[in-house]
């Protein structure tokens, strides 16, 4: 399954296994800093007894740090939930963002200025 954040794609697999959970090649307890791991396992740890049966690759591209753990975390709650529909309910009722991207993205700067809103102040003596 997929997932997306700001400028991130994450595609994650879900396959018979012993829990492992692995990041473009990497383990998971490897991957980033404290605070994206812990938005990552989320998903897992809802869902602890069936990912100790599964294991998930996930290959992230693009984004800076948080981009990519959200999408990464929305990528793994989607494959879970096609693999265990029973989950789609318990990751509802604890965050809709494991299961519906957020589709904030940066404001575009405005045309002949530098910045997406605040505007410049005008200087008349």
């Amino acid at each position: 399954m997929r997932g997306k954040r700001k400028r991130a794609i994450a595609r994650a697999s879900v396959g018979a296994g012993t829990g492992k959970v692995k990041i473009n090649g990497q383990f998971l307890d490897n991957f980033s800093n404290d605070m994206s791991r812990l938005r990552i396992k989320e998903p897992l740890t809802l869902a602890s007894d069936v990912v100790s049966k599964i294991d998930v690759k996930v290959n992230v591209i693009g984004g800076g740090m948080n981009g990519q753990a959200d999408a990464i975390r929305l990528a793994i709650a989607r494959a879970l939930v096609q693999h265990e529909p029973k989950l789609k309910k318990i990751f509802e009722d604890y965050d809709r963002l494991l299961l519906v991207a957020d589709v904030r993205r940066k404001e575009v700067c405005k045309p002949n200025d530098s910045k997406a809103r605040a505007k410049r102040q005008k200087s008349y003596r």
